[in-house]
């Protein structure tokens, strides 16, 4: 019956949009290295992860203790954002992600000529790249780093790059608006114009 699929989807709902709201309501705003006091001497700081545009880890203190605490982070710096901040202190105990665990990845540069050479060859054919991504962090990485190489090669340059997300657009704004979060080389061209107003 009807009541009985009702009740099927009621007990399927994890939380109600009240209590996501509640959550919500619950959030504060820290800034990166603003020391934020708890209770019984527990206090933390956010550092700059450098895996996203926000993206913190935390150092928390607690009775001369330090534990490191992060999720995905980078050691380098991309096209545009800054690598993961190091803390002044060796933390005691440290807990981070490890999707990749002792995985050793090829430089920035390999990995950088491999996909634009792998989407020069295909447009060039009069094909089409269709590339799924995220629509924070890889987006912006991907059009920065796919705008440049068609600045770089005019044979190109009558070949569009469309991205089609409207979060990604949207991402895109708030970029613009955070670019003093971003590393040395976006600040820079922000000086003289806008590095995420794409040319191609």
């Amino acid at each position: 019956s009807g009541d009985a699929k009702d009740d099927k989807q009621d007990s399927d709902v994890l939380y109600t949009e009240a209590e996501l709201q509640a959550c919500v309501d619950k959030i504060e705003l820290i800034d990166y290295h603003q020391t934020i006091s708890v209770a019984n001497g527990l206090k933390f700081h956010a550092l700059n992860a450098g895996h996203v545009l926000g993206a913190a880890m935390f150092l928390l203190e607690m009775g001369g203790r330090t534990v490191l605490y992060t999720g995905d982070y980078s050691m380098e710096d991309d096209r545009h954002l800054m690598a993961a901040e190091i803390p002044n202190v060796k933390p005691d105990v440290l807990m981070v992600e490890s999707t990749y665990g002792v995985q050793v990845h090829a430089s920035r540069a390999e990995r950088e000529s491999r996909f634009t050479g792998t989407v020069e060859r295909v447009v060039s054919r009069g094909g089409r790249c269709l590339i799924p991504v995220f629509a924070l962090g890889r987006a912006q990485e991907l059009l920065l780093i796919l705008d440049e190489y068609w600045q770089d090669n005019p044979q190109l340059q009558s070949i569009p790059i469309w991205y089609a997300s409207k979060l990604a657009s949207r991402a895109l704004r708030v970029y613009q608006t955070y670019a003093n979060m971003m590393n040395a080389r976006i600040r820079a061209q922000m000086d003289v114009g806008n590095p995420f107003a794409f040319r191609h």
